[in-house]
C-alpha cells in the first residue's frame, strides 16, 4: 500500500513490475510459500501478456 502511495505521489500512476513482484514476495508467510511464489515469478506471472495493450 505504501508503495502505491508513493508511487502516486512521484507522478507514475502504477508501481513498476519490479516493485510488483517484491512486494508479492515479502508477503510470503512461509519458505513454502516463498519457494511457489518466486517460481510464479520466474515463469512471467508480472509479465505483460502479448495480448494486452
Amino acid at each position: 500500500m505504501f508503495n502505491f502511495i508513493k508511487s502516486a505521489l512521484s507522478g507514475r500512476s502504477f508501481p513498476s513490475r519490479r516493485e510488483l513482484e517484491r512486494d508479492y514476495l515479502n508477503a510470503a508467510v512461509s519458505l513454502y510459500d516463498l519457494e511457489r511464489r518466486e517460481r510464479e515469478v520466474e515463469n512471467g506471472l508480472f509479465r505483460r501478456s502479448s495480448f494486452d495493450l
